[in-house]
């Protein structure tokens, strides 16, 4: 009677001793799939890609308010090391978001996936007045022939980026959240 009861309370002892430990590994998998959520927040950058910033433009960086939070946004121009293919980093000024324009893929559909051709990186100043100034067949057209509702005051500053001997550029700039894309010649 003795053994079958030590032989009981054995095995009540090992199956609490199982619970608890069970209890222990769900709090660290529930600690883990929170700490994986958060990482999934922050801005996704490829894992087995490095990003580097350019040396071949004599400008790599400006610094512009593009969502009007009167804090500046930190933009350069950065390289792929795994692609070659260059692009924007835009590093917000409340230091919770990083957007990536280019670095081989199509930047907001202008036909162009990297930026290694800009020569004109600058800052586009808010309350400049900016239009497309290229018409459907691809000639340039003058100020006087844009109509004043298709013209646009920045709200904010944007990105100005063109080809340094060539034409050919625009401005990168937000509208409701959004980037939007000017062309200039």
């Amino acid at each position: 009677m003795k053994t079958k009861i030590l032989l009981a309370l054995s095995l009540i002892t090992i199956s609490c001793k199982k619970e608890t430990s069970t209890e222990v590994e769900t709090a660290k998998i529930i600690s883990k799939d929170t700490l994986e959520v958060n990482e999934k927040e922050k801005p996704e950058t490829p894992k087995t890609d490095t990003i580097a910033l350019s040396t071949k433009h004599k400008t790599n960086k400006i610094l512009c308010d593009l969502d009007g939070d009167n804090l500046d946004e930190t933009v350069e121009i950065f390289r792929s090391t795994k692609n070659q293919k260059s692009g924007l980093r835009i590093t917000y000024g409340n230091g919770k978001k990083t957007d990536y324009l280019g670095f081989g893929n199509d930047i907001l559909l202008q036909g162009f996936d990297e930026i290694d051709w800009v020569g004109i990186f600058e800052k586009a100043p808010k309350n400049e007045v900016y239009f497309n100034n290229v018409n459907e067949e691809g000639e340039i057209i003058g100020e006087e022939d844009i109509k004043e509702e298709d013209k646009i005051k920045l709200q904010n500053d944007g990105i100005f980026i063109h080809a340094d001997e060539s034409c050919g550029g625009g401005v990168i700039y937000l509208k409701n959240g959004k980037y939007e894309w000017i062309q200039q010649e």
